[in-house]
Protein backbone atom coordinates (compact mmCIF):
# COMPACT_ATOMS: atom_id res chain seq x y z
CA UNK A 1 0.00 0.00 0.00
CA UNK A 2 1.08 3.39 -1.01
CA UNK A 3 -0.23 6.91 0.38
CA UNK A 4 0.56 10.17 -1.54
CA UNK A 5 -0.47 13.77 -0.28
CA UNK A 6 -1.34 15.71 -3.21
CA UNK A 7 -1.53 19.66 -2.08
CA UNK A 8 -2.98 22.36 -3.78
CA UNK A 9 -4.92 25.72 -2.67
CA UNK A 10 -7.19 25.20 -5.57
CA UNK A 11 -8.27 21.70 -6.14
CA UNK A 12 -11.62 21.93 -8.23
CA UNK A 13 -13.18 18.60 -6.78
CA UNK A 14 -16.04 18.53 -9.67
CA UNK A 15 -18.54 17.91 -6.88
CA UNK A 16 -21.25 20.25 -6.24
CA UNK A 17 -21.08 20.39 -2.74
CA UNK A 18 -24.42 18.07 -2.80
CA UNK A 19 -23.14 14.86 -3.60
CA UNK A 20 -21.62 13.11 -0.41
CA UNK A 21 -21.45 16.52 1.39
CA UNK A 22 -18.66 17.45 -0.52
CA UNK A 23 -17.39 21.15 -0.94
CA UNK A 24 -16.55 21.83 -4.57
CA UNK A 25 -13.14 23.19 -3.80
CA UNK A 26 -10.22 21.54 -1.31
CA UNK A 27 -6.50 22.13 -0.73
CA UNK A 28 -5.51 18.40 -0.27
CA UNK A 29 -6.34 14.96 -1.35
CA UNK A 30 -4.77 12.03 0.34
CA UNK A 31 -4.84 9.35 -2.38
CA UNK A 32 -3.92 5.65 -1.67
CA UNK A 33 -2.85 3.09 -4.63
CA UNK A 34 -4.47 5.31 -6.94
CA UNK A 35 -7.64 6.39 -5.26
CA UNK A 36 -8.74 9.20 -3.30
CA UNK A 37 -8.92 8.64 0.57
CA UNK A 38 -9.38 11.73 1.98
CA UNK A 39 -9.77 15.68 1.46
CA UNK A 40 -8.82 18.67 3.06
CA UNK A 41 -7.95 18.97 6.78
CA UNK A 42 -8.14 15.28 6.73
CA UNK A 43 -6.03 14.43 4.45
CA UNK A 44 -3.41 17.00 5.41
CA UNK A 45 -3.97 15.71 9.21
CA UNK A 46 -2.93 12.41 7.65
CA UNK A 47 0.34 14.23 5.84
CA UNK A 48 1.55 16.11 9.31
CA UNK A 49 1.48 12.32 11.15
CA UNK A 50 3.37 10.22 8.79
CA UNK A 51 0.17 8.86 7.10
CA UNK A 52 2.22 10.31 3.97
CA UNK A 53 4.73 8.29 1.76
CA UNK A 54 5.34 11.01 -0.46
CA UNK A 55 3.93 14.67 -0.22
CA UNK A 56 3.59 16.40 -4.06
CA UNK A 57 2.87 19.99 -4.07
CA UNK A 58 0.78 20.78 -8.00
CA UNK A 59 1.67 23.78 -9.94
CA UNK A 60 -0.26 26.07 -11.49
CA UNK A 61 -3.17 27.59 -10.47
CA UNK A 62 -5.88 25.64 -10.46
CA UNK A 63 -6.20 21.48 -10.41
CA UNK A 64 -8.96 20.02 -12.31
CA UNK A 65 -10.72 16.58 -12.25
CA UNK A 66 -8.80 14.39 -15.65
CA UNK A 67 -11.01 14.74 -18.76
CA UNK A 68 -12.63 12.39 -20.81
CA UNK A 69 -13.15 12.43 -24.83
CA UNK A 70 -15.71 10.44 -24.79
CA UNK A 71 -15.65 10.16 -28.29
CA UNK A 72 -11.81 10.12 -30.08
CA UNK A 73 -10.06 8.30 -33.18
CA UNK A 74 -6.72 7.89 -31.94
CA UNK A 75 -6.14 5.27 -35.07
CA UNK A 76 -6.87 7.95 -37.35
CA UNK A 77 -5.51 10.90 -35.72
CA UNK A 78 -2.04 8.85 -35.39
CA UNK A 79 -2.02 8.47 -38.95
CA UNK A 80 -2.75 11.44 -39.74
CA UNK A 81 0.48 12.85 -37.92
CA UNK A 82 2.08 10.99 -40.90
CA UNK A 83 0.17 12.35 -43.41
CA UNK A 84 -0.53 15.50 -45.47
CA UNK A 85 -3.13 18.28 -43.88
CA UNK A 86 -5.43 20.11 -46.33
CA UNK A 87 -7.36 21.27 -43.14
CA UNK A 88 -6.07 24.96 -43.21
CA UNK A 89 -6.50 25.41 -47.32
CA UNK A 90 -8.42 27.90 -48.63
CA UNK A 91 -8.59 26.63 -52.41
CA UNK A 92 -8.21 23.84 -54.60
CA UNK A 93 -4.98 24.91 -55.91
CA UNK A 94 -3.44 25.46 -52.32
CA UNK A 95 -4.83 22.25 -51.30
CA UNK A 96 -3.26 20.30 -54.40
CA UNK A 97 -0.14 22.64 -53.99
CA UNK A 98 0.17 20.88 -50.57
CA UNK A 99 -0.41 17.36 -51.86
CA UNK A 100 2.51 18.19 -54.58
CA UNK A 101 5.20 18.68 -51.86
CA UNK A 102 3.68 16.03 -49.12
CA UNK A 103 4.06 13.14 -52.07
CA UNK A 104 7.22 14.33 -52.80
CA UNK A 105 8.50 12.90 -49.45
CA UNK A 106 6.71 9.55 -49.94
CA UNK A 107 8.31 6.50 -51.21
CA UNK A 108 7.37 4.81 -54.66
CA UNK A 109 4.66 2.59 -53.08
CA UNK A 110 3.14 4.84 -50.42
CA UNK A 111 -0.42 5.36 -50.87
CA UNK A 112 -1.34 9.88 -50.19
CA UNK A 113 -3.99 8.93 -47.76
CA UNK A 114 -5.66 10.83 -45.35
CA UNK A 115 -5.61 14.50 -45.94
CA UNK A 116 -8.49 16.48 -43.83
CA UNK A 117 -9.72 18.42 -46.70
CA UNK A 118 -12.14 20.51 -46.41
CA UNK A 119 -13.86 22.36 -49.47
CA UNK A 120 -17.12 24.31 -47.69
CA UNK A 121 -14.07 26.95 -47.00
CA UNK A 122 -12.32 27.14 -49.94
CA UNK A 123 -12.73 30.14 -52.23
CA UNK A 124 -14.90 28.55 -54.39
CA UNK A 125 -16.65 25.62 -52.29
CA UNK A 126 -17.10 22.87 -55.14
CA UNK A 127 -16.08 18.99 -54.42
CA UNK A 128 -12.63 18.45 -56.30
CA UNK A 129 -12.81 16.04 -58.86
CA UNK A 130 -10.13 12.81 -59.88
CA UNK A 131 -8.87 14.91 -62.90
CA UNK A 132 -7.13 17.73 -60.78
CA UNK A 133 -5.60 15.04 -57.86
CA UNK A 134 -4.21 13.48 -61.22
CA UNK A 135 -2.26 16.78 -61.67
CA UNK A 136 -0.20 16.44 -58.55
CA UNK A 137 -0.17 12.52 -58.22
CA UNK A 138 -0.93 10.32 -61.10
CA UNK A 139 1.23 7.36 -60.61
CA UNK A 140 0.28 6.59 -57.03
CA UNK A 141 -2.57 5.93 -55.51
CA UNK A 142 -4.14 8.84 -53.73
CA UNK A 143 -7.34 8.88 -51.82
CA UNK A 144 -8.15 11.67 -49.32
CA UNK A 145 -10.48 11.99 -46.42
CA UNK A 146 -12.53 14.68 -45.92
CA UNK A 147 -12.50 16.50 -42.60
CA UNK A 148 -14.99 15.24 -41.57
CA UNK A 149 -14.21 11.26 -42.72
CA UNK A 150 -17.55 11.29 -44.52
CA UNK A 151 -16.07 11.00 -47.82
CA UNK A 152 -13.00 10.08 -49.96
CA UNK A 153 -11.65 12.41 -53.02
CA UNK A 154 -9.73 9.35 -55.37
CA UNK A 155 -7.64 9.98 -58.12
CA UNK A 156 -7.72 8.00 -61.65
CA UNK A 157 -5.80 5.41 -60.10
CA UNK A 158 -7.08 4.68 -57.21
CA UNK A 159 -10.73 3.92 -59.10
CA UNK A 160 -9.40 1.75 -61.79
CA UNK A 161 -7.45 -0.47 -59.32
CA UNK A 162 -10.64 -0.28 -57.44
CA UNK A 163 -12.51 -1.56 -60.08
CA UNK A 164 -14.75 1.40 -59.97
CA UNK A 165 -16.22 2.14 -63.39
CA UNK A 166 -19.88 4.06 -64.49
CA UNK A 167 -20.86 0.69 -64.74
CA UNK A 168 -20.69 0.15 -60.77
CA UNK A 169 -23.48 0.57 -58.90
CA UNK A 170 -23.92 2.90 -55.77
CA UNK A 171 -23.47 0.52 -52.44
CA UNK A 172 -26.04 0.76 -49.82
CA UNK A 173 -25.40 3.46 -48.17
CA UNK A 174 -23.09 5.12 -50.15
CA UNK A 175 -22.59 7.60 -53.15
CA UNK A 176 -20.69 7.08 -56.09
CA UNK A 177 -20.72 10.80 -57.88
CA UNK A 178 -20.80 10.90 -61.50
CA UNK A 179 -20.53 13.47 -64.01
CA UNK A 180 -23.09 14.89 -66.53
CA UNK A 181 -21.79 11.65 -68.47
CA UNK A 182 -21.99 9.60 -66.00
CA UNK A 183 -18.15 8.76 -65.12
CA UNK A 184 -16.91 8.84 -61.60
CA UNK A 185 -15.66 12.15 -60.28
CA UNK A 186 -13.74 10.33 -57.97
CA UNK A 187 -15.65 11.51 -54.69
CA UNK A 188 -16.95 8.22 -53.13
CA UNK A 189 -19.58 8.99 -50.16
CA UNK A 190 -20.20 6.91 -47.04
CA UNK A 191 -19.90 3.20 -47.88
CA UNK A 192 -19.04 3.75 -51.14
CA UNK A 193 -15.48 4.26 -49.37
CA UNK A 194 -15.18 0.67 -49.00
CA UNK A 195 -15.21 0.10 -52.64
CA UNK A 196 -10.93 1.24 -52.07
CA UNK A 197 -10.61 -1.50 -49.76
CA UNK A 198 -9.83 -3.66 -52.18
CA UNK A 199 -6.46 -2.02 -53.18
CA UNK A 200 -3.65 -3.22 -51.50
CA UNK A 201 -2.48 -0.75 -48.75
CA UNK A 202 1.11 -0.60 -47.18
CA UNK A 203 1.47 1.10 -43.97
CA UNK A 204 3.31 2.18 -41.13
CA UNK A 205 3.28 0.39 -38.11
CA UNK A 206 0.55 1.52 -35.74
CA UNK A 207 1.76 1.14 -32.06
CA UNK A 208 4.40 3.54 -32.47
CA UNK A 209 2.65 6.46 -34.09
CA UNK A 210 -0.54 5.60 -31.40
CA UNK A 211 2.20 5.98 -28.63
CA UNK A 212 3.32 9.81 -29.80
CA UNK A 213 -0.50 10.06 -29.64
CA UNK A 214 -1.08 8.92 -26.70
CA UNK A 215 2.03 11.26 -25.11
CA UNK A 216 0.02 14.27 -26.79
CA UNK A 217 -3.54 13.35 -25.63
CA UNK A 218 -1.90 13.02 -21.46
CA UNK A 219 -0.22 16.60 -22.48
CA UNK A 220 -3.72 17.75 -23.26
CA UNK A 221 -4.88 17.06 -20.04
CA UNK A 222 -6.91 13.97 -21.34
CA UNK A 223 -6.66 11.41 -18.64
CA UNK A 224 -9.04 8.56 -20.40
CA UNK A 225 -10.84 8.14 -23.42
CA UNK A 226 -13.34 6.42 -25.69
CA UNK A 227 -12.02 5.15 -28.83
CA UNK A 228 -13.69 4.76 -32.10
CA UNK A 229 -11.48 3.32 -34.20
CA UNK A 230 -11.40 -0.37 -35.07
CA UNK A 231 -9.76 -4.02 -34.29
CA UNK A 232 -5.98 -2.39 -34.92
CA UNK A 233 -6.44 -0.02 -32.50
CA UNK A 234 -7.88 -2.27 -30.30
CA UNK A 235 -4.76 -5.26 -30.89
CA UNK A 236 -1.84 -2.10 -30.03
CA UNK A 237 -4.05 -0.97 -27.01
CA UNK A 238 -3.85 -4.37 -25.54
CA UNK A 239 -0.26 -4.84 -26.08
CA UNK A 240 0.62 -1.31 -25.05
CA UNK A 241 -1.08 -2.27 -21.32
CA UNK A 242 0.49 -5.86 -21.54
CA UNK A 243 3.59 -4.17 -21.68
CA UNK A 244 2.81 -1.29 -18.63
CA UNK A 245 3.33 1.13 -21.27
CA UNK A 246 -0.42 2.36 -21.61
CA UNK A 247 -1.36 5.50 -18.97
CA UNK A 248 -4.81 7.05 -20.60
CA UNK A 249 -7.58 4.87 -19.41
CA UNK A 250 -9.31 3.59 -22.28
CA UNK A 251 -12.68 2.13 -22.90
CA UNK A 252 -12.00 1.11 -26.54
CA UNK A 253 -15.44 0.37 -28.62
CA UNK A 254 -16.31 -2.05 -31.25
CA UNK A 255 -17.18 -0.91 -34.32
CA UNK A 256 -20.36 -2.38 -36.68
CA UNK A 257 -18.33 -4.18 -38.64
CA UNK A 258 -16.36 -6.33 -36.20
CA UNK A 259 -19.30 -7.30 -33.95
CA UNK A 260 -19.42 -10.94 -34.76
CA UNK A 261 -15.90 -10.76 -34.30
CA UNK A 262 -16.35 -9.23 -30.85
CA UNK A 263 -19.16 -11.71 -30.01
CA UNK A 264 -17.36 -14.97 -30.64
CA UNK A 265 -14.43 -13.25 -28.84
CA UNK A 266 -16.79 -13.08 -25.39
CA UNK A 267 -16.38 -9.44 -24.99
CA UNK A 268 -19.04 -6.98 -23.39
CA UNK A 269 -19.11 -3.49 -22.61
CA UNK A 270 -17.22 -3.02 -18.89
CA UNK A 271 -15.49 -5.93 -19.34
CA UNK A 272 -11.65 -5.35 -18.39
CA UNK A 273 -9.28 -3.34 -15.65
CA UNK A 274 -9.82 -0.08 -14.78
CA UNK A 275 -6.95 1.20 -17.49
CA UNK A 276 -8.35 -0.55 -20.45
CA UNK A 277 -11.96 -1.67 -20.83
CA UNK A 278 -14.92 -2.72 -23.81
CA UNK A 279 -16.85 -0.04 -25.05
CA UNK A 280 -20.28 0.05 -26.77
CA UNK A 281 -20.72 -0.79 -30.11
CA UNK A 282 -20.12 2.20 -32.62
CA UNK A 283 -23.08 1.90 -35.47
CA UNK A 284 -23.12 5.09 -38.09
CA UNK A 285 -27.01 5.58 -38.76
CA UNK A 286 -25.59 8.89 -41.35
CA UNK A 287 -23.07 10.83 -42.41
CA UNK A 288 -21.60 14.66 -41.95
CA UNK A 289 -23.46 17.67 -42.35
CA UNK A 290 -19.90 19.55 -44.10
CA UNK A 291 -20.33 16.04 -46.98
CA UNK A 292 -24.03 17.13 -47.34
CA UNK A 293 -24.50 13.57 -46.18
CA UNK A 294 -26.19 13.91 -43.17
CA UNK A 295 -29.82 12.41 -42.74
CA UNK A 296 -32.27 15.30 -42.85
CA UNK A 297 -35.71 15.97 -42.97
CA UNK A 298 -36.04 18.49 -45.75
CA UNK A 299 -33.70 18.83 -48.31
CA UNK A 300 -30.10 21.20 -47.49
CA UNK A 301 -30.38 24.50 -49.12
CA UNK A 302 -29.17 24.58 -52.48
CA UNK A 303 -28.92 20.96 -52.73
CA UNK A 304 -31.42 18.29 -54.00
CA UNK A 305 -30.98 15.69 -51.47
CA UNK A 306 -31.89 15.17 -48.00
CA UNK A 307 -28.24 13.08 -47.04
CA UNK A 308 -27.53 9.54 -46.98
CA UNK A 309 -28.55 6.96 -44.24
CA UNK A 310 -26.21 4.74 -44.06
CA UNK A 311 -27.59 1.89 -42.84
CA UNK A 312 -31.44 1.13 -43.08
CA UNK A 313 -33.38 1.84 -40.24
CA UNK A 314 -34.42 -2.37 -40.31
CA UNK A 315 -30.83 -3.31 -40.30
CA UNK A 316 -29.82 -0.90 -37.79
CA UNK A 317 -32.74 -2.34 -35.61
CA UNK A 318 -31.82 -5.81 -35.62
CA UNK A 319 -27.79 -4.84 -35.09
CA UNK A 320 -28.90 -2.72 -32.06
CA UNK A 321 -31.01 -5.90 -30.76
CA UNK A 322 -28.58 -8.18 -31.27
CA UNK A 323 -25.71 -6.46 -29.53
CA UNK A 324 -27.75 -5.72 -26.55
CA UNK A 325 -28.39 -9.21 -26.09
CA UNK A 326 -24.75 -9.94 -26.12
CA UNK A 327 -23.82 -7.53 -23.57
CA UNK A 328 -22.76 -4.96 -25.36
CA UNK A 329 -24.09 -0.96 -25.09
CA UNK A 330 -24.36 0.98 -27.46
CA UNK A 331 -23.42 4.12 -29.48
CA UNK A 332 -24.96 5.57 -32.82
CA UNK A 333 -23.91 7.84 -35.04
CA UNK A 334 -26.67 10.38 -35.72
CA UNK A 335 -26.09 14.30 -36.99
CA UNK A 336 -29.43 14.93 -39.17
CA UNK A 337 -32.76 15.56 -37.50
CA UNK A 338 -34.10 12.66 -39.32
CA UNK A 339 -31.21 10.61 -38.33
CA UNK A 340 -31.68 11.54 -35.15
CA UNK A 341 -35.67 10.79 -35.19
CA UNK A 342 -34.95 7.13 -36.55
CA UNK A 343 -32.26 6.30 -34.08
CA UNK A 344 -34.53 7.20 -30.50
CA UNK A 345 -37.20 5.09 -32.82
CA UNK A 346 -34.88 2.50 -32.83
CA UNK A 347 -33.92 3.39 -29.09
CA UNK A 348 -37.57 3.16 -27.85
CA UNK A 349 -38.58 -0.07 -29.44
CA UNK A 350 -35.63 -1.81 -27.48
CA UNK A 351 -36.49 0.29 -23.99
CA UNK A 352 -40.06 -1.00 -24.75
CA UNK A 353 -38.83 -4.80 -25.10
CA UNK A 354 -36.78 -4.17 -21.80
CA UNK A 355 -33.03 -4.22 -22.63
CA UNK A 356 -31.62 -1.80 -20.03
CA UNK A 357 -28.19 -0.96 -21.67
CA UNK A 358 -26.37 2.28 -22.18
CA UNK A 359 -27.50 4.21 -25.25
CA UNK A 360 -25.91 6.91 -26.68
CA UNK A 361 -26.14 9.08 -29.55
CA UNK A 362 -22.89 10.35 -31.12
CA UNK A 363 -23.05 13.88 -31.91
CA UNK A 364 -26.59 14.81 -31.49
CA UNK A 365 -26.55 17.74 -33.73
CA UNK A 366 -29.91 18.83 -35.11
CA UNK A 367 -32.68 17.31 -33.36
CA UNK A 368 -36.65 18.20 -33.81
CA UNK A 369 -38.30 19.76 -31.01
CA UNK A 370 -40.60 16.85 -30.63
CA UNK A 371 -37.18 14.57 -29.99
CA UNK A 372 -35.32 16.79 -27.02
CA UNK A 373 -37.52 15.29 -24.48
CA UNK A 374 -36.90 11.99 -26.08
CA UNK A 375 -32.78 11.70 -24.36
CA UNK A 376 -34.21 11.46 -20.98
CA UNK A 377 -37.78 9.66 -21.25
CA UNK A 378 -35.38 6.88 -22.78
CA UNK A 379 -32.23 7.34 -20.65
CA UNK A 380 -29.84 7.89 -23.41
CA UNK A 381 -26.80 9.80 -23.27
CA UNK A 382 -26.05 12.79 -26.11
CA UNK A 383 -22.59 12.12 -26.68
CA UNK A 384 -21.60 15.39 -28.14
CA UNK A 385 -18.64 17.64 -29.59
CA UNK A 386 -19.00 21.40 -28.78
CA UNK A 387 -15.99 22.19 -31.01
CA UNK A 388 -18.01 20.83 -34.05
CA UNK A 389 -20.98 23.59 -33.14
CA UNK A 390 -18.20 26.50 -33.61
CA UNK A 391 -16.30 24.69 -36.68
CA UNK A 392 -19.69 24.34 -38.49
CA UNK A 393 -21.52 27.31 -37.56
CA UNK A 394 -20.76 29.17 -41.12
CA UNK A 395 -22.39 26.21 -43.33
CA UNK A 396 -24.94 25.29 -40.54
CA UNK A 397 -26.67 28.83 -41.62
CA UNK A 398 -25.77 28.33 -45.09
CA UNK A 399 -27.00 24.68 -45.87
CA UNK A 400 -29.48 24.52 -43.14
CA UNK A 401 -30.88 27.94 -42.59
CA UNK A 402 -33.80 29.08 -39.74
CA UNK A 403 -35.55 26.14 -40.00
CA UNK A 404 -37.08 25.14 -36.23
CA UNK A 405 -33.99 22.80 -35.34
CA UNK A 406 -32.30 22.33 -32.51
CA UNK A 407 -28.88 22.60 -33.35
CA UNK A 408 -25.75 21.46 -30.85
CA UNK A 409 -28.21 22.25 -28.20
CA UNK A 410 -26.47 21.10 -25.48
CA UNK A 411 -28.56 24.07 -23.33
CA UNK A 412 -31.94 22.38 -24.54
CA UNK A 413 -30.55 19.09 -24.12
CA UNK A 414 -29.78 19.68 -20.05
CA UNK A 415 -32.76 21.58 -19.64
CA UNK A 416 -34.57 18.79 -20.53
CA UNK A 417 -32.84 16.85 -18.05
CA UNK A 418 -30.50 14.76 -21.08
CA UNK A 419 -27.13 13.74 -19.77
CA UNK A 420 -24.29 14.86 -22.08
CA UNK A 421 -21.31 13.28 -22.79
CA UNK A 422 -18.55 15.31 -24.38
CA UNK A 423 -15.58 14.41 -26.64
CA UNK A 424 -13.79 15.90 -29.78
CA UNK A 425 -14.06 13.39 -32.81
CA UNK A 426 -10.71 14.23 -33.29
CA UNK A 427 -8.89 14.21 -35.83
CA UNK A 428 -12.44 16.08 -37.31
CA UNK A 429 -11.47 18.18 -34.34
CA UNK A 430 -8.70 19.40 -32.32
CA UNK A 431 -8.54 17.13 -29.63
CA UNK A 432 -7.47 19.91 -26.45
CA UNK A 433 -10.49 19.74 -24.50
CA UNK A 434 -9.98 23.12 -23.12
CA UNK A 435 -11.17 24.22 -26.64
CA UNK A 436 -14.47 22.21 -26.51
CA UNK A 437 -15.08 23.60 -22.62
CA UNK A 438 -14.67 27.22 -24.46
CA UNK A 439 -16.82 26.60 -27.38
CA UNK A 440 -19.48 24.92 -24.66
CA UNK A 441 -19.69 28.21 -22.85
CA UNK A 442 -18.80 30.91 -25.38
CA UNK A 443 -20.33 29.28 -28.68
CA UNK A 444 -17.72 31.54 -30.28
CA UNK A 445 -14.59 30.54 -32.19
CA UNK A 446 -10.91 31.15 -31.20
CA UNK A 447 -11.56 34.66 -32.60
CA UNK A 448 -14.29 35.50 -30.91
CA UNK A 449 -16.76 35.33 -33.50
CA UNK A 450 -19.75 35.75 -34.08
CA UNK A 451 -20.15 38.73 -31.17
CA UNK A 452 -22.10 37.27 -28.37
CA UNK A 453 -22.10 33.45 -29.65
CA UNK A 454 -24.00 31.58 -31.95
CA UNK A 455 -27.30 31.29 -30.86
CA UNK A 456 -26.06 32.25 -27.01
CA UNK A 457 -29.37 30.84 -25.33
CA UNK A 458 -27.41 27.18 -26.10
CA UNK A 459 -24.54 28.24 -23.83
CA UNK A 460 -23.98 26.26 -20.70
CA UNK A 461 -21.66 27.12 -17.66
CA UNK A 462 -18.29 25.69 -17.03
CA UNK A 463 -19.29 23.41 -14.28
CA UNK A 464 -21.85 21.84 -16.48
CA UNK A 465 -19.30 21.68 -19.70
CA UNK A 466 -16.96 20.50 -17.01
CA UNK A 467 -19.22 17.97 -15.57
CA UNK A 468 -19.73 16.63 -19.70
CA UNK A 469 -16.49 16.04 -20.27
CA UNK A 470 -15.29 14.27 -16.87
CA UNK A 471 -18.33 12.68 -14.95
CA UNK A 472 -20.45 12.62 -18.14
CA UNK A 473 -17.83 11.26 -20.39
CA UNK A 474 -17.23 8.60 -18.10
CA UNK A 475 -20.75 8.07 -17.04
CA UNK A 476 -21.36 7.20 -20.66
CA UNK A 477 -18.82 4.15 -20.74
CA UNK A 478 -20.41 2.91 -17.39
CA UNK A 479 -17.75 4.37 -15.31
CA UNK A 480 -18.53 5.51 -11.67
CA UNK A 481 -15.35 5.21 -10.50
CA UNK A 482 -13.48 8.38 -11.83
CA UNK A 483 -14.43 12.07 -12.44
CA UNK A 484 -14.60 13.66 -9.16
CA UNK A 485 -11.98 14.70 -7.06
CA UNK A 486 -13.89 12.86 -4.00
CA UNK A 487 -13.17 9.88 -1.51
CA UNK A 488 -13.80 6.74 -3.63
CA UNK A 489 -12.69 8.17 -6.77
CA UNK A 490 -9.44 7.01 -8.96
CA UNK A 491 -7.18 10.15 -8.54
CA UNK A 492 -6.69 11.24 -11.84
CA UNK A 493 -6.25 15.00 -12.46
CA UNK A 494 -4.66 17.72 -13.73
CA UNK A 495 -3.12 20.91 -12.71
CA UNK A 496 -3.57 24.26 -15.13
CA UNK A 497 -1.52 27.26 -16.15
CA UNK A 498 -5.01 29.23 -15.10
CA UNK A 499 -8.33 29.14 -13.05
CA UNK A 500 -10.28 28.62 -15.45
CA UNK A 501 -13.58 30.55 -13.40
CA UNK A 502 -11.66 33.17 -12.61
CA UNK A 503 -10.28 34.26 -16.15
CA UNK A 504 -13.22 35.65 -18.92
CA UNK A 505 -14.41 32.84 -20.75
CA UNK A 506 -12.82 33.57 -23.87
CA UNK A 507 -9.43 32.83 -21.97
CA UNK A 508 -10.42 29.26 -21.28
CA UNK A 509 -9.33 27.76 -24.95
CA UNK A 510 -5.42 29.00 -23.73
CA UNK A 511 -5.66 26.63 -20.50
CA UNK A 512 -2.21 25.01 -20.97
CA UNK A 513 -1.98 21.50 -18.61
CA UNK A 514 1.00 21.90 -16.63
CA UNK A 515 0.73 18.60 -14.99
CA UNK A 516 -1.29 15.25 -16.08
CA UNK A 517 -1.71 12.63 -12.75
CA UNK A 518 -3.64 9.52 -13.35
CA UNK A 519 -4.40 6.90 -10.44
CA UNK A 520 -2.33 9.75 -8.34
CA UNK A 521 1.23 9.02 -10.69
CA UNK A 522 2.42 11.82 -12.62
CA UNK A 523 2.71 10.58 -16.01
CA UNK A 524 3.25 14.38 -17.73
CA UNK A 525 5.28 17.47 -16.69
CA UNK A 526 5.65 20.10 -18.69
Amino acid sequence: MSRTLLRHPNIRTGSSGGSGGHAPVTTALLVEDGVVVALGDEALAAGRSGGADAVVDLPGEAVLPGLHDAHIHTEWRSRDLSSVDLREARSLEEALSLVASHTATLGPDEWLHSGRWNHNRWAVPVQPDRRSLDRVAPDRVAALSSVDGHTVWANSLALRLAGITRETPDPVGGEIVRDADGEPTGILRESAQDLLDVVPQAEAPLRPLLERNHDELLALGLTSITDIDGEECRDAYVAMHADGRLRLRVAKCVRGDDLEGAIADGRRSGQGDRVLSVGPVKFFYDGALGSHTAHMTEPFLGHEGCGIAATPYPVLLQRIRRSLAHGFDIATHAIGDEANRLVLDAFATVRAEGHTGILRVEHAQHLLAADVPRFRELDVVASMQPSHCTADLELADEIIGDRPLHSYAWRTLLDAGARLAFGSDAPVEDPNPFHALHAAVTRQRADGLPPGGWRPYERITLDEALHAHTVGAHEAVGRHDVGRLVPGQLADLVAVDRDPWSVGPADVRDTVVLQTVVGGETVFTR
